[in-house]
């Protein structure tokens, strides 16, 4: 199954008219109730406007409890952030810097979820509409009675009203690539029986299977937040990325027609079986693990004769031969890898779906997976770092938004509420977006000026008919954005809050005036502020975050490869380079944030895509290299042994290959011409090969074991090497489009 844009854009249509319908029957009815019933301003106006955060600028995705789980935190935080707005309010010196830190929170926030992204503007629009009407503490209670009458109803609302079906868009794509790899698996196994497709056929299944990935990581990238939360399940699923991408990357390596040994066949085809079980397992969740654990019992089996039938068949004739025929045991051995972190990581996210609410609310995660808290803890500290993209979108929107409620307080502005918010709508990433929305921002504030006028012309006495037109305009404001464009959404919005307002305290079409001024303050200072911090936006950042995670991924690759020479004399475990991994991974997921935000931005993009995200990919194919160096060591204890010049040779060729990405890195940084790729090195493989013939030949099998690892660690060297290949087009094109291109 895969997400066409076409297919986004009606799934997409399809939650906001859901919303806007929502709204249009809920929003009324509280603003009614708090208005006309109960006879109270603030009730009434925190009502309709806590329905607009609750269920108009927020749709929660998941199964229904999910959806109220997320609903209910929003409420209680949302109720939070009132009560401290309005107790600010009238204190300049005190709202701004509390205002400043408020929204930086709400923002910098959005990183370590969907689920909290999604809600920032929401939580936003509570504390700004609180500190934007200045009122004293007695006025707290009614604000939040306000907001818990708009709470109880949009409760009700999201489970009775029009229900969306539970929906992961990862899901489907993810089964798809899995059993297109796994049917490329079951044909390389094919070929090297001397059986199996023609060239032309193998091909062709390569390309269906490099179609699926790219599908799938098109999909995730299809939004400018991640497409996941918090929950167990959500962020297992988005590991299954980069792995099934290092597969996809590891079974497009040429494969020979045949090969010496079954054994290295019947392990290709158990590492299919085990993506086929994952893919059914994932796609069919309610089903037993129990044919995944069976296929995941045949591998182990199947590589533990591999292993065997490695090395305990003593190397016959020439040396060189040997080391060739242990080839294909190694691809088996790279993509067995691969394929294990799948089959765990499906089965955590199925098990963590499977948990009662009792082990939801008490944290207890399956597999020994690490908690909300933790994971939130390592996203949000890997982004506490200079250059990245969204601590600078959140630092901007947060003094954007301090400076309006200073702007506001030393002003004659009668809505304040329109500068502050019209502030936060039309800033974006880089000053060229900002403007571009500032345009159509008050060119819908405009035209929504014109309509309302002619209807409160019109109808300026008659409250009846106001009421009457008010669901009809909140509908239109919700499905507006997404079925015409940001400007229509802004008319939209307009005139809802001119009907609005003229029911509260009946004003006449001036009061469309009064908006059109409070916007074009509050985009003024959106220019502003986009102008004077990080007008560049992404496009630099990206480069900046390419750089740093092609660092620090290649220096951990190395970390990997110094732990293996290290560990290959098997007299001491030495530590494991945890420090290196985890600087590897924070990099990994500054750049995922940056590129998706770069995706999100307006104006053209002087690199295509697909270089783009071939360079995205090789930081993913570097750290989980790294990680297979070290799981290939980890397991069972090496045979002692001298073996000072295997380990020597492991170390320089590691550091020929971390220098050529640190070249790349500068590269792509802006900082010198990009490294052509380095050639095989044929003289320090012959050497190594000389360095461990003596434990290949000496017939102790923990010997020949561990010269095996040997061998294996400087494959993934070489496949490191090859990567170089792939990187240095899309390098090279990103130098073509610097500096003047990258600008915002």
């Amino acid at each position: 199954m895969r997400l066409t844009t076409g297919a986004v854009k009606r799934l997409w249509t399809d939650v906001a008219v859901r919303r806007a319908a929502r709204a249009a029957v809920v929003a009324p009815s509280v603003f009614a109730i708090g208005l006309e019933v109960i006879d109270n301003v603030a009730i009434g106006t925190f009502a309709a406007i806590g329905v607009f955060c609750l269920l108009l600028l927020v749709e929660f995705g998941g199964p229904m409890h999910e959806r109220i789980e997320a609903e209910v935190g929003l409420i209680v935080a949302g109720g939070a952030l009132i009560a401290v707005g309005t107790l600010i309010s009238r204190h300049v010196w005190l709202a701004a810097p509390l205002t400043l830190l408020i929204a930086f929170l709400i923002l910098f926030s959005g990183v370590v979820s969907s689920v909290l992204a999604g809600a920032s503007i929401s939580l936003l629009l509570a504390v700004i509409l609180a500190v934007s009407l200045p009122a004293g503490p007695d006025q707290v209670v009614p604000r939040l009675a306000g907001w818990g009458l708009a709470a109880g109803a949009s409760l009700l609302a999201v489970r009775f009203l029009w229900p969306a079906p539970a929906r992961d868009p990862l899901r489907a794509p993810t089964v798809a690539a899995c059993r297109e790899l796994a049917g490329t698996l079951h044909a390389g196994a094919a070929i090297w029986r001397g059986a199996g497709p023609s060239d032309e056929g193998y091909t062709a299944l390569l390309d269906r299977a490099d179609q699926a990935v790219t599908g799938l990581h098109r999909s995730f990238l299809a939004t400018p937040v991640r497409p996941t939360g918090l929950s167990t399940s959500a962020r297992t699923r988005v590991r299954l990325i980069d792995e099934l991408t290092w597969i996809r990357d590891v079974v497009r390596h040429p494969t020979a027609r045949t090969v010496s040994t079954e054994a290295a066949a019947a392990g290709k085809d158990a590492a299919g079986d085990v993506l086929d079980a994952a893919a059914t397992l994932l796609e069919r969740p309610e089903t037993s693990p129990d044919t995944l654990h069976a296929a995941h019992r045949r591998l182990d089996a199947a590589l533990s004769q591999l292993g065997q039938e490695t090395t305990t068949t003593p190397p016959a004739g020439r040396m060189a031969t040997f080391v060739s025929a242990l080839a294909p045991s190694f691809r088996v051995q790279e993509v067995a890898y691969a394929i294990r972190l799948v089959a765990r990581d499906v089965e955590v996210s199925v098990a963590a779906e499977r948990r009662t609410w009792v082990q939801r609310f008490l944290g207890q995660q399956p597999g020994g997976l690490a908690g909300p808290l933790a994971t939130a803890r390592d996203r949000a500290v890997a982004h506490l770092e200079r250059h990245s993209t969204w601590l600078h979108n959140s630092l901007r929107g947060a003094l954007g938004v301090a400076a309006a409620v200073v702007v506001v307080h030393y002003t004659d502005v009668q809505h304040a509420f329109w500068v502050i918010f019209g502030t936060l709508a039309v800033l974006r990433s880089n000053a060229l977006a900002t403007g571009q929305n500032a345009v159509r921002a008050i060119l819908g504030t405009v035209v929504g000026f014109v309509i309302g006028s002619m209807i409160l012309i019109g109808f300026d006495t008659h409250l009846t008919v106001l009421w009457a037109l008010l669901p009809f305009a909140i509908l239109t404001a919700g499905v507006a954005p997404a079925l015409i464009s940001f400007a229509a959404g802004q008319a939209a919005f307009t005139v809802t809050l001119l009907i609005l307002f003229n029911i509260i305290k009946p004003a006449g079409w001036q009061l469309g005036l009064i908006r059109v001024e409070d916007v074009a303050i509050g985009v003024g200072i959106s220019l502003l502020v986009g102008l004077l911090l990080w007008p560049r936006g992404a496009r630099k950042e990206l480069r900046n975050a390419l750089a740093a995670a092609y660092t620090d991924c290649s220096r951990y690759l190395h970390a990997a490869i110094a732990y293996a020479a290290l560990c290959c004399d098997g007299t001491a475990r030495p530590p494991v380079p945890t420090a290196e991994a985890q600087r590897a991974l924070a990099a990994s997921r500054r750049l995922d944030d940056t590129f998706r935000t770069y995706l999100s931005e307006r104006g053209a993009k002087p690199m295509p895509l697909a270089q783009i995200t071939g360079l995205v990919n090789g930081v993913a194919g570097l750290r989980i290299a790294a990680d297979a160096v070290l799981d290939l060591w980890q397991r069972g204890r090496p045979a002692a042994g001298d073996r000072a010049a295997a380990r020597s040779l492991l170390l320089r060729t590691s550091r020929d290959v971390g220098r050529w990405y640190a070249e790349l890195a500068d590269s792509i940084a802006g900082e010198r011409p990009t490294p052509a790729p380095a050639p095989p090195d044929l003289v320090a493989d012959g050497q190594l090969v000389d360095a461990v013939q003596h434990d290949l030949r000496s017939g102790d099998d923990g010997a020949t074991s561990t010269a095996v690892r040997v061998i294996w660690t400087a494959d993934h060297i070489d496949a490191a090497r090859r990567l170089e290949v792939s990187l240095v087009e899309p390098a090279r094109l990103a130098e073509e489009t610097k500096p003047h291109a990258v600008t915002g």
